[in-house]
């Protein structure tokens, strides 16, 4: 028995910077989650991750992550999609210089 198909998001990193992005209905790329295709065919799915693989002078290691809808846009249903929102982790700089310290 096959399983369900869940709702998917295309993501990648930014060639240059290096930044998690995702894909955008409309084909850009956002550095925002909630501005991402929330995709909810498979097949879908696969054409639009086609269509991120076709774009290796923008963006590298594209792939489908699980996603949900939420209130203001997709949101993430692992933690290392959560994670990847947030930016590296290194030390703090672009995201993380916006973020209040906990």
């Amino acid at each position: 028995m096959s399983r369900s198909f869940t709702p998917k998001v295309v993501t990648a990193n930014a060639l240059l910077e290096g930044d998690a992005v995702w894909l955008t209905a409309d084909d850009r790329w956002t550095r925002r989650l909630e501005e991402a295709e929330l995709i909810e065919d498979e097949a879908h799915a696969q054409l639009r991750l086609l269509h991120a693989e076709s774009q290796p002078d923008v963006v590298v290691g594209a792939y489908l992550a699980d996603a949900k809808p939420g209130p203001n846009g997709p949101e993430p249903t692992h933690f290392r999609e959560t994670f990847r929102t947030r930016g590296p982790s290194n030390y703090p700089h672009g995201k993380q210089t916006d973020e209040t310290h906990v």
